[in-house]
């Protein structure tokens, strides 16, 4: 009976059990980012960013767990007072066919809230802004999207940006190795 007592006790502290591992491994599994969009970062400006659900089915959600998503070339755009993702590629899973199969290029529906979808169509009809997505990751379990409002980049921009970007790194090198100098003597 105290053994049965103790082992109650033992999966009420836990929380969930051993279904959903232990704790930091399972907070990691649960908020890790499945795929980055680094180009976005240097084509674009990055002026506004948020996180949104995205609407998948079951093999798609099976193909981004295992890490199988490609966001080259990919947007969002607001039809219809509703924001879907285009360009995104999700391969369909191994395991799955015939119903339980994806088209792999289909658009995807984004989940946000209506003044959200109402402010950046807004925003992106007025300064013609871009709707690009920076990286898709699970957070509790559930896929989201960081959407960033975001102004395209001419070369020579781009050029600027890396330059400025160098000559920031740069510069942390040196303090960094001044500092060390420094704590020596």
């Amino acid at each position: 009976m105290a053994a049965a007592k103790k082992k109650s006790a033992a999966t009420s502290a836990g929380g969930g059990g051993a279904a959903k591992g232990s704790g930091k491994q399972a907070d990691r599994e649960a908020n890790r980012v499945v795929a980055s969009n680094r180009r976005a970062r240097h084509d674009y400006e990055i002026i506004d960013t948020t996180e949104c659900g995205i609407v998948l089915q079951g093999s798609e959600v099976k193909s981004l767990r295992a890490g199988r998503i490609a966001l080259q070339d990919s947007y969002a755009r607001i039809i219809d007072g509703e924001m879907w993702l285009f360009g995104v590629h999700v391969p369909p899973y191994a395991q799955a066919n015939g119903v339980g199969a994806h088209e792999p290029d289909r658009r995807r529906k984004l989940l946000l809230h209506r003044r959200q979808i109402d402010e950046w169509m807004g925003r992106s009809m007025q300064q013609s802004l871009t709707m690009v997505p920076l990286s898709i990751y699970f957070k509790d379990g559930r896929a989201k999207v960081d959407l960033a409002l975001a102004r395209g980049r001419r070369q020579y921009d781009k050029r600027h940006a890396i330059a400025t970007r160098d000559a920031g790194r740069e510069a942390a090198r040196e303090t960094r190795a001044a500092s060390k100098a420094g704590s020596y003597r």
